[in-house]
């Protein structure tokens, strides 16, 4: 089989700030997590002589803003070699699931707990808006509907530590989750799940709510471990 020709990054040139470090972070993460991290048979590379031409910046913020995501574990420094994406292991996967499940389903049982009757209402507004668009923008894990869903489950919670962790898990997960959903459209009833998960919420039982998102994001690991689509 021949090598596919590697993915190019869709990235937005930025505006001069006080801050090119920043923006040029917030541009290339957004640029990493959206792209086809594991249907590649080679490894990803980023230039940063290109980056620096397509973000119309210096090199400098660019290798700042690569060290930051390098922290992060979205790219790895090879020595001699250059800047590569990081594609995770099948066992780094399962595990990033599995907090991503402990602290989702903790929020959503907070939420069931603490939350409003305004901000239920909100969040069963969000959903109806879901509902009568269809199911095929939750079956995509970029789209804003499936994203403002789990984040208002979140947000509910009222945790902000549980917030900020759970969308840097999430920027990870998004590609596991739609190379998973290209081989096998999961779950077909999604929308019904998403609807008991916000009738359990809304009537406050938090037992209810924590074990339908964990388990619906346990079944995510599940998923991964039962096919070969990853790395050991």
């Amino acid at each position: 089989m021949a090598p596919s020709a590697q993915p190019e990054l869709k990235i937005v040139p930025i505006e001069a700030g006080t801050s090119l470090r920043t923006l040029a972070y917030d541009a290339l993460r957004v640029a990493i997590t959206q792209m086809d991290i594991y249907g590649q048979i080679e490894p990803i590379r980023l230039d940063e002589r290109q980056l620096s031409q397509k973000l119309g910046v210096s090199r400098t913020p660019i290798r700042e803003a690569l060290t930051l995501l390098e922290q992060e574990g979205f790219v790895r420094a090879v020595p001699r070699r250059g800047i590569y994406v990081v594609r995770k292991s099948k066992r780094e996967i399962c595990e990033m699931i599995v907090v991503a499940a402990a602290l989702e389903s903790l929020a959503a049982r907070l939420g069931a707990e603490r939350a409003t009757e305004d901000q239920l209402k909100k969040l069963f507004e969000r959903f109806e808006k879901i509902n009568h668009e269809g199911s095929s923008e939750l079956l995509n894990p970029f789209s804003p509907a499936n994203l403002d869903f789990h984040r208002a489950i979140i947000a509910l919670g009222g945790c902000e530590l549980i917030r900020k962790t759970t969308e840097n898990l999430f920027a990870h997960i998004r590609a596991i989750r739609t190379i998973c959903i290209t081989h096998e459209e999961r779950p077909g009833h999604i929308l019904a799940l998403y609807k008991e998960i916000v009738e359990a919420i809304c009537q406050r039982d938090g037992d209810k709510a924590e074990k339908l998102v964990r388990d619906y994001t346990l079944d995510l690991a599940a998923y991964v471990e039962k096919h070969g689509l990853f790395a050991e």
